[in-house]
């Protein structure tokens, strides 16, 4: 991987990770645009880069975390239904769903829920007032919808927005939560990966690593501030639109 391959995808993490556009898949399409040859080192550094972009909601959210006890409980209830399938399905899906194809028709579809879930939230913006008042049982739901994300391509972040809203979160409330619930999953997802990998790496190596790490970091930190703004303002179609687009012109130009 050279160094300007590096800084294009720790840019793609930064920006991609918690917007509904899935930052896995981006990198995946940009991976093999750039044609990078998968590797123990690409591997980690798309496993370490990922670290970057959390600490930047662990830096902007922090206050929320301190702010009510109930808050880690029920985020921990959020994150079993991923924990568990993750355990058993995540290496067949790694194995078998992570390829160009499988992220461009889940870039596709999902840009499509997208654009429907916005006319849902325009009808009924939401019907709790604090992210203290989701109930366990919403909290497992907004974790089942989060669960399918491991699919390439589905998006994350667009996967537990949607799931809040089917919950009775407005949009901001449910991006909100959609970031909180973020740190715990992508920490311990994360942490598995980089356990199971073996990290014997050159100097060089080494400082794309962690300029890769800072890169997301701060474009990540960027990217969190714009879009709740952008999110109020707009709506989420803008997304779906971009999702489809993107899609569309990588099976048509590029494949």
């Amino acid at each position: 991987m050279s160094f300007i391959q590096s800084i294009v995808l720790s840019i793609i993490e930064g920006l991609a990770e918690f917007l509904p556009i899935s930052s896995t898949g981006h990198m995946i399409l940009a991976s093999s645009i750039m044609n990078i040859p998968e590797g123990t080192f690409v591997k980690t550094f798309e496993i370490s880069i990922q670290i970057g972009a959390i600490m930047a909601i662990v830096l902007l959210y922090t206050k929320r975390y301190l702010k009510e006890f109930s808050i880690y409980l029920k985020l921990g209830i959020a994150f079993i239904p991923t924990g568990i399938i993750g355990f058993f399905a995540y290496p067949y899906i790694k194995a078998y769903l992570f390829n160009p194809i499988i992220v461009t028709v889940s870039l596709i579809l999902g840009g499509i829920i997208l654009i429907l879930i916005d006319k849902k939230v325009s009808r009924n913006e939401g019907k709790t007032i604090a992210l203290e008042s989701i109930s366990y049982k919403n909290a497992f739901f907004i974790g089942l919808f989060q669960s399918v994300s491991m699919i390439p391509g589905v998006s994350r972040a667009a996967a537990t927005i949607i799931g809040g809203i089917f919950n009775g979160l407005d949009k901001k409330h449910a991006i909100e939560f959609s970031y909180l619930l973020a740190v715990p999953t992508m920490f311990v997802a994360s942490g598995y990966d980089l356990y199971k990998t073996s990290i014997e790496f050159s100097g060089h190596e080494i400082f794309l690593l962690c300029f890769g790490l800072v890169i997301a970091f701060i474009t990540a930190l960027l990217a969190v501030k714009v879009f709740v703004r952008f999110v109020q303002n707009y709506g989420f179609k803008y997304f779906g639109y971009y999702r489809i687009i993107i899609g569309i012109t990588y099976l048509i130009f590029i494949k």
